[in-house]
């Protein structure tokens, strides 16, 4: 009878194990689709977090750190770490799972046969060792290569940049960047590849030895079976674990290989991480002057930049009065923006010492002291940020008060090049984003200036701010400087002796000495160094 049937307790019970298989194969799906969330949203919040630890972490190391080419080959490797190093928690996870699932096995297998799995570790183990062993030899090529592969990036910025296209074209430099990335990449690629050719060919024996190991176990299941030591039932049970035990293991050693392979990696970032700025503030401060009273003082200060022995600068002797405008002249090389340096705190001198209102500097809190010197070098940086941004840099702090960024933005006479902006204030420089718009070079510096403006504060420096400015341009900009740096100290470094005559006393600099202090009309009337350059510079407007 069908009606019987479809009621009998058989059916119901069938139908209640397709309900729950039904019930398993949803339930398995959404974990599955968990898990993946998960791992994505993990991934995520890894490189996100492990970025901004890294910028803070950077932001926090001496000048001296980003000059070393060392500390930049690891910079880089940390750098490459934080995206390419977050399937490393995928993995952990994966092997989570198979750890469970090896020990149900293991169980079973101890249970009726435990050589088996010691016949199973001997034939894997050779391939978890070898794997280990390339991954150590990866590593170490990756490592021995980073300068190279910096290089690379670099070739592949000048040869595919908005900033370099004009030069590129122009010189025709195409085809020698092209050629000297072919160079690199394929010089990376032939030392990657005797690595991968070697760890292919002992993979393949060691592979070869696990499956020998394999199919001897299956044959002595198979001959204890044939002579009645097992039962068709423990034949298939034994093998068909075997077998899937076998699959397990191999994929955990395997992934215990990478995870000890991506260990060597994230060291490189934890590394980085170690290192510590020499530069810092004492642990109980002085209270920085407010205002500076007396001004700044060189006593017999001498600098050698890290890994030279030849004096960048040395046995400087002189004040910086409060108040006064200092200007520095000399060739190239003689030491200025290294003074500045010293004198911003960015280094510290290696002979003698400079004092602030009568003490060390460095009995000054770092912070305190950089928020009162504003410092613009001629290597500027230019933001591709909107206008007010690209000013609001100089105290960022303040990036809301836009009234403070258009007073800053009038001092320096970069108001008139926002003027002529489609957006105005709001308008993003620079094309390397939608919508941006590019500006001169005299138009940035411009910009620049704004910054030392904007910081308000006690010292101000500009290190060859104007060299793209024409000459009505740049007399403009220091005539108000002049102006409107009543009552601060300013130190002004500039070849133009336009400029340069403004200031209350100028220091003459010479292979990282000083060779005269005075005022322009003394040191004209001196002779000597100054005079012969001003000699020069004026007869070519003659």
């Amino acid at each position: 009878d069908p009606t019987a049937w479809l009621g009998s307790p058989a059916l119901q019970h069938l139908w209640l194990l397709l309900a729950a298989e039904f019930a398993l194969a949803v339930a398995a799906d959404l974990f599955g689709r968990i898990v993946s969330m998960i791992d994505s949203l993990l991934s995520e919040l890894y490189a996100n977090s492990t970025s901004v630890r890294l910028m803070e972490h950077a932001a926090s190391l001496d000048l001296e750190d980003f000059e070393d080419a060392d500390l930049q080959d690891r910079l880089d490797r940390a750098r490459r770490q934080v995206a390419g190093r977050s399937s490393l928690l995928t993995q952990l996870l994966g092997q989570a799972q198979d750890m469970v699932t090896i020990i149900s096995f293991a169980v079973g297998l101890l249970v009726y046969a435990p050589w088996l799995i010691v016949l199973l570790l001997v034939a894997l183990v050779p391939a978890f060792l070898g794997e280990f062993h390339f991954n150590a030899q990866s590593y170490a090529v990756n490592h021995q290569w980073t300068p190279e592969r910096r290089e690379l990036d670099y070739l592949r910025i000048l040869g595919a940049s908005a900033q370099t296209a004009k030069e590129v074209k122009s010189f025709g430099l195409n085809r020698f960047l092209v050629d000297r990335y072919r160079e690199l990449s394929w010089s990376i690629y032939y030392a990657n590849r005797r690595i991968a050719l070697r760890r292919a060919g002992w993979g393949g024996l060691f592979t070869t030895i696990g499956t020998i190991g394999y199919y001897a176990a299956y044959v002595i299941i198979a001959w204890r079976t044939v002579h009645g030591q097992f039962s068709v039932g423990d034949l298939t049970f034994l093998s068909a674990s075997f077998r899937r035990l076998r699959t397990l293991l191999e994929s955990l050693l395997t992934g215990f290989s990478q995870v000890a392979g991506q260990a060597l990696y994230l060291d490189d970032l934890f590394s980085f991480f170690q290192i510590r700025p020499e530069i810092l503030s004492p642990s109980q401060p002085r209270p920085f002057p407010q205002p500076i009273r007396e001004g700044f003082v060189f006593e017999d200060v001498g600098f050698r930049y890290p890994g030279s022995e030849r004096w960048a600068v040395r046995h400087l002797d002189f004040t910086l009065h409060a108040g006064e405008v200092l200007a520095l002249v000399g060739e190239n090389g003689a030491g200025k923006t290294t003074l500045v340096k010293l004198l911003s705190r960015l280094y510290d001198p290696d002979e003698g010492r400079i004092l602030l209102d009568g003490h060390p500097l460095a009995e000054y809190d770092l912070e305190a002291l950089r928020a009162n010197v504003g410092v613009i070098f001629q290597d500027y940086v230019r933001y591709h940020f909107d206008a007010a941004d690209n000013i609001a840099v100089g105290r960022i702090e303040a990036r809301d008060d836009r009234a403070r960024i258009e007073d800053a933005a009038h001092r320096s006479v970069a108001d008139e090049v926002i003027g002529r902006l489609p957006g105005g204030y709001d308008q993003r420089l620079g094309k390397l984003f939608k919508d941006g718009v590019d500006l001169s070079g005299g138009e940035w510096q411009k910009i620049a200036i704004a910054r030392a403006y904007m910081r308000d504060a006690q010292l101000l420096i500009l290190d060859e701010p104007t060299t793209a400015l024409d000459a009505r341009a740049e007399f403009e900009v220091f005539q108000r400087f002049k102006e409107l740096s009543h009552e601060r100290s300013a130190v002004v470094i500039s070849h133009r002796f336009s400029t340069v005559r403004m200031a209350d006393r100028i220091i003459v600099m010479e292979g990282g000495r000083i060779e005269a202090i005075g005022s322009h009309d003394e040191l004209v009337s001196a002779g000597g160094r100054y005079a012969e350059l001003f000699e020069l510079q004026a007869a070519g407007y003659r």
